[in-house]
């Protein structure tokens, strides 16, 4: 605190030093004129006001002391050209772990999934996407997913321009969330004309087919005023069945136990070994196993024996034999739709205001596999079981027995969420002497309705299982509706075999739960800035900001934890504690947090054309911010620019940056959920509560962050540009949330002798038994990585014809998870970690080849490589084969202007294949996944293989 206090103190020094009246100046209209900041062959846009994104004085990219990188739209498209600008992002070494259609596709609303299992974030260095701030021309995107991340496919892509990506922290200048950096999607404002392109594309397997249909206008409205409006729809079929859509995923899973005797080891063709598609008969007991125990319905209403495959290291699974497994989705489809709109006009020829607004509509479809159902009991004299087994079970005596079963006969669990999202934004901004003056206010509602469909109701599940012959009729009917009217519609269910339930009785049993979000934010912000007086060196530029805003949350589920099964008349499969649905979400009422910030910025140069230094600036911003939930923080950046000469400079920045808890971190209500836990105190398994829910109490996550980098431009090779940076990030009191039920949780607090703030987390009573178990976030934990990004840009001509060339490479080789009492993990160069941490490969590169061939003819190639990672970041855990292999893919589009063969102006028609030469992705898979088969995490790249894409574009 006190060196932000120190660095605030100078910072206000300096302006009043700087200052004859307070100034400020942002606009947005174009990415730096600097030739290493656009895509190759591609010339940067004059304009002599442009503030470049993560610093709102600095008018030219390589005065810049932050790491910056702007990406053209098109060479973006070139890297993914069947997706969106964001998966094309994700493709950039910066991003390592982050979320796309393909990654951790789920049912659940809980972590980083946000509500929504399909969702697209974007998450710099493996930092996490809520520590990296999302940006759309400038100002804060509203939150999409109630942990306040936001999915970017909801972003307006018709009239992006470029991408600008700050790698480095820069809260003092944009506040909270800005400790990995900035991503801002910037705005053609001046967009006139229209545009418009049509495009499909597929697998070479005949799946992931997509479309994408869209179109943009723009004209002047009289002598002052500027209309613009995109609209684009965009769809993608998926990939629907993990178990059969890629040949080479081979119902993989990681097997073992993680020890030297029983590494973890990652197997194909793996099945449950308690499990089958039309019932596998469990044991009674370990003393008593029943009749007919280990045996099967392989076909509808016949008992087989059950072949048991071989061992696989794990409890739950075998290798191959009769057993069943899962099938989840691969990559999740979508459909989504984005209106755009904005109005500009000059009301005087120094005050210009404006009106924009988006809506984007997106409904992601994951599916998570089969229902997976447990321990059934049935009696032996069930109505749909032949009278050959009810004879053999009236003979031994037996009453009931136990069935587990894969549910194959009925559809799979489906998630399906629906986001609508509202943005207007509307500013003034104008000239006041030399100064830049602007003011805006931003409203943003965003609703997610997420709906898991096909569950089963375990009421009425518990119902159609006791099925009987009705003495007065003669027909199968639910033994409850014998007794109990409230089950006169209930259809009884058979599932004694792969297909034997029928679909009235599916129709009966099958339900859904919705759980739906609101998250609001309101936010209003002012500037001014300029140059307050030019020294020998050049001017001293000012920027002083304020801003506020208000967010809110609030959800409501159709099923909660606590809504349990009415038992009443049930003989079986129901008790008092049997939640209504296996999935439930909590109820929250509105909670909301409000923010006040105010900023100072200043360019100040200090020497110029000296001996060894062209120039010399000096760069810092200083923000207050004060939560009404978490309290007050001091936020401050310090970086320079050294210019050795027009061939060499160096930069490097320090800062201190801040990620202030969501209001999902304080309030989430709280949730219950019983189960079989060990007590690792006693050895015993207890089956008890585990209780999850919000801490009021926390705080801001506090980063440090400094950089330093050097960018050089030889004058004897013209167009080329080089430059590497190097960064460190130490993220302290980092919100982690700690599982009371977790063996690492329960020791640490053991070892301690009751002292470990861990102990909390575990609920006991008077004779030493547990009686719940607690989860909770707290700023417990340090995250720290360091690494190197380079980048080499070089824009030359080959036999005449423009070409560009740009290499985009990321080397960080750790990232450490330290928690007290918990071994550390190191995610750099790893796979799957705890708490759904994400594979981050240590070496990542993305390179741009672009070419015009002839004038009628462009060829543009990209290439995505990593490198081999460890499996686990989990430092403890022993595996067969430790390694993830290398992977690359290549990326072909080559584009045909065709405005002479159409007689069409400014039309092409292009043609692309991605992963050109059918890489398969190697297969990976998340330790946790033993306990299942084929609805593990297989695979960390994009499975969709060799795709084919047409398009064709217009402009006029």
């Amino acid at each position: 605190m006190k060196t932000g206090i120190l660095a605030c103190n100078l910072l206000l020094g300096a302006s009043v030093f700087g200052l004859a009246v307070p100034a400020c100046a942002q606009s947005t209209d174009a990415p730096a004129a600097d030739t290493a900041a656009v895509a190759p062959a591609e010339a940067a846009p004059s304009a002599p006001d442009i503030i470049v994104t993560g610093s709102r004085v600095i008018r030219n990219g390589s005065a810049s002391p932050t790491p910056l990188t702007t990406i053209s739209t098109d060479a973006l498209m070139a890297a993914a050209p069947s997706g969106s600008i964001s998966d094309a992002l994700n493709q950039l070494p910066v991003f390592s772990g982050s979320r796309n259609s393909f990654s951790n596709p789920g049912s659940n609303a809980t972590g980083v999934q946000g509500g929504n299992g399909a969702a697209n974030v974007l998450n710099l260095r493996n930092l996490g996407a809520t520590r990296t701030l999302v940006l759309f021309d400038g100002h804060r995107i509203p939150p999409t997913l109630y942990n306040s991340s936001v999915d970017v496919d909801l972003i307006p892509q018709e009239l992006i321009r470029s991408v600008d990506v700050v790698t480095g922290g820069v809260s003092a200048v944009y506040g909270s969330d800005a400790v990995s950096g900035v991503v801002n999607y910037v705005l053609n404002r001046n967009f006139n004309g229209f545009q418009a392109h049509a495009e499909a594309g597929i697998s070479q397997h005949g799946d992931a087919a997509n479309r994408d249909i869209g179109g943009a206008f723009g004209f002047n409205v009289g002598s002052r005023g500027h209309f613009e409006a995109s609209v684009q729809h965009r769809e993608n079929e998926g990939i629907l069945n993990r178990a059969y859509d890629r040949s080479w995923d081979d119902l993989a899973a990681v097997q073992g136990g993680g020890t030297a005797a029983n590494p973890y080891y990652l197997a194909t063709n793996v099945h449950l070994s308690n499990y089958a598609f039309g019932g596998y008969v469990t044991p009674l007991s370990a003393s008593n196993p029943g009749l007919f125990a280990g045996q099967f319905f392989g076909a509808n209403g016949v008992l087989s024996k059950f072949n048991t495959g071989t061992a696989s290291g794990s409890s739950c699974c075998q290798i191959g034999g009769d057993g069943a497994y899962q099938n989840s989705s691969m990559i999740s489809p979508f459909r989504g739709t984005q209106l755009f709109g904005r109005f500009d006009y000059d009301l005087t020829d120094d005050i210009h205001v404006y009106v924009q607004g988006a809506a984007n509509l997106k409904k992601n479809t994951s599916y998570t596999g089969w229902n997976q159902l447990a321990g059934l009991t049935f009696s032996t004299s069930n109505a749909f079981l032949s009278q050959d087994y009810q004879d053999a079970f009236a003979a031994a005596g037996q009453s009931t027995f136990k069935m587990n079963e894969i549910w194959s006969g009925a559809p799979r669990i489906e998630a399906l969420s629906k986001t609508r999202q509202i943005y207007v934004n509307a500013g003034i901004e104008g000239k006041l002497g030399g100064f830049d003056w602007n003011a805006t206010y931003t409203h943003g509602n965003s609703r997610l309705k997420t709906t898991i469909s096909n569950l089963p109701n375990a009421q009425r599940l518990a119902a159609a299982l006791d099925a009987v012959v009705d003495p007065s009729t003669g027909n199968v009917v639910c033994q409850a509706s014998l007794t109990n009217s409230a089950y006169s519609n209930c259809v009884p269910l058979n599932l004694f075999g792969p297909t034997a339930s029928n679909q009235a009785a599916q129709d009966y049993v099958l339900g859904s739960v919705d759980f739906l979000t609101h998250t609001k934010m309101d936010a209003a912000d002012a500037s001014i800035s300029g140059s307050a007086f030019d020294t020998w060196a050049g001017p001293v530029n000012v920027a002083l900001s304020a801003e506020w805003r208000k967010l809110s949350f609030d959800a409501s589920s159709t099923t909660t934890a606590t809504d349990f099964a009415d038992c009443t008349g049930l003989r079986y499969n129901c008790t008092s504690t049997t939640t209504l649905y296996p999935t439930t979400f909590p109820n929250s009422d509105t909670v909301s947090q409000s923010v006040k910030e105010a900023a100072i910025e200043v360019e100040v140069p200090l020497v110029k054309d000296v001996s060894f230094v062209k120039s010399l600036a000096l760069n810092g911003a200083a923000r207050y911010t004060d939560y009404s939930t978490s309290g007050s923080y001091v936020t401050w950046k310090v970086g320079g620019v050294w210019e050795v000469n027009d061939d060499l400079k160096f930069r490097g920045t320090v800062s201190r940056d801040i990620r202030a808890p969501t209001l999902y971190d304080l309030f989430q209500p709280e949730t219950v959920v019983t189960g079989s836990f060990v007590d690792t105190l006693t050895g015993a398994t207890v089956y008890v509560p585990s209780i999850n829910n919000g801490n009021p109490d926390l705080k801001a996550e506090v980063g440090h962050t400094y950089t330093f980098g050097t960018v050089y431009k030889p004058h004897f090779v013209p167009g080329l540009t080089l430059t590497v940076d190097y960064y460190h990030t130490v993220v302290d009191d980092a919100i982690t949330t700690v599982q009371g039920f977790n063996a690492a949780i329960q020791n640490a607090c053991y070892t301690s002798n009751g002292t470990s703030p861990y102990c909390d987390l575990i609920a006991r009573d008077a004779s030493g038994n547990v009686t719940a178990f607690y989860i909770k976030p707290q700023n417990i934990s340090k995250v720290r990585t360091w690494g190197i990004d380079g980048e080499l840009d070089y824009n030359t001509a080959l036999a005449g014809r423009p070409l560009g060339l740009r290499l985009l490479v990321n080397y960080q080789p750790h990232i450490y998870y330290e928690q007290p009492g918990i071994a550390t993990i190191d995610q750099g160069g790893a796979g799957w970690g705890l708490n759904g941490l994400m594979p981050s490969p240590s070496v990542q590169i993305a390179g741009f080849l672009s070419y015009k061939v002839t004038d009628k003819v462009k060829v543009d190639l990209f290439e995505h490589y990593r490198n081999r990672f460890r499996r686990s970041g989990v430092a403890s855990q022993v595996w067969l084969d430790p390694y993830v292999k290398s992977y690359a893919t290549t990326n072909l589009t080559v584009t045909f202007d065709t405005g002479s063969a159409l007689k069409i102006s400014n039309s092409s028609f292009y043609v692309s294949v991605s992963n050109l030469f059918n890489a398969k992705p190697p297969l990976s898979g998340y330790y946790s996944g033993t306990t299942s088969a084929g609805q593990s995490y297989e695979f960390s790249d994009d499975p969709t293989g060799r795709a084919f894409l047409v398009g064709f574009r217009i402009k006029g």
